[in-house]
């Protein structure tokens, strides 16, 4: 974890980094506007029952018709409100809402860089932690389906990395999109993209 802390205070690669996961369509630099919705999401090293080292995710329940993210895996996360102080603040807020974790029990290392996401809007402000024992997981089931779980070396190899082609409607399917296999799951889109920058950090 202090080698991680290390890292993350070295110049990150950002949209470089972002763009391995990018879906065709996507590569390029979308700044975000002005009026872009703030939101932050905390990448949570958790250890295991055997001392190996775990990354935690959510898959985003699919009950809102109008989430643009539904169903989806994701770190936890999710919009800035009015009594957060910053958006460290957020992470750790939202983090505690959806899945049970303490707030004072993370140990906030750093942040990875910002990423915009032009689908809903959101300027997303990703921070990175641990905790020093397995929490118990308690979810807000009105919008987390599922918690995963995951050792963090299994992003560390190539061959986690796929392709697939995706039907997101009746009307729009996505080719050549790029994923990290996890466990079977699919983790794509801007949570991929922020993971590909985590693994440049982790390496």
């Amino acid at each position: 974890m202090q080698n991680i802390e290390k890292a993350l205070r070295e110049p990150l690669p950002g949209h470089k980094a972002h763009m391995e996961m990018a879906v065709v369509g996507h590569h390029r630099k979308a700044k975000a506007p002005e009026g872009a919705n703030k939101a932050s999401v905390l990448a949570l090293f958790i250890p295991d029952k055997n001392g190996h080292t775990e990354l935690v995710f959510i898959r985003r329940s699919s009950h809102y018709h109008d989430d643009r993210h539904k169903g989806q895996i994701g770190f936890p996360g999710g919009k800035k409100e009015r009594e957060d102080s910053d958006m460290r603040e957020t992470a750790l807020r939202e983090t505690n809402e959806e899945i049970g974790v303490d707030p004072a029990e993370v140990e906030v290392l750093g942040k990875l860089s910002n990423l915009y996401i032009p689908v809903s809007n959101f300027l997303v402000h990703p921070f990175v932690g641990f905790v020093r024992s397995r929490p118990k997981f308690s979810l807000q089931v009105t919008e987390i389906a599922e918690v995963i779980t995951c050792n963090y070396k299994r992003f560390l190899n190539d061959d986690c990395r796929k392709t697939t082609k995706m039907k997101l409607t009746c009307d729009i399917h996505l080719e050549n999109v790029p994923y990290f296999d996890l466990k079977g799951k699919i983790l794509w889109g801007a949570t991929a993209m922020m993971m590909a920058e985590l693994v440049h950090v982790l390496k």
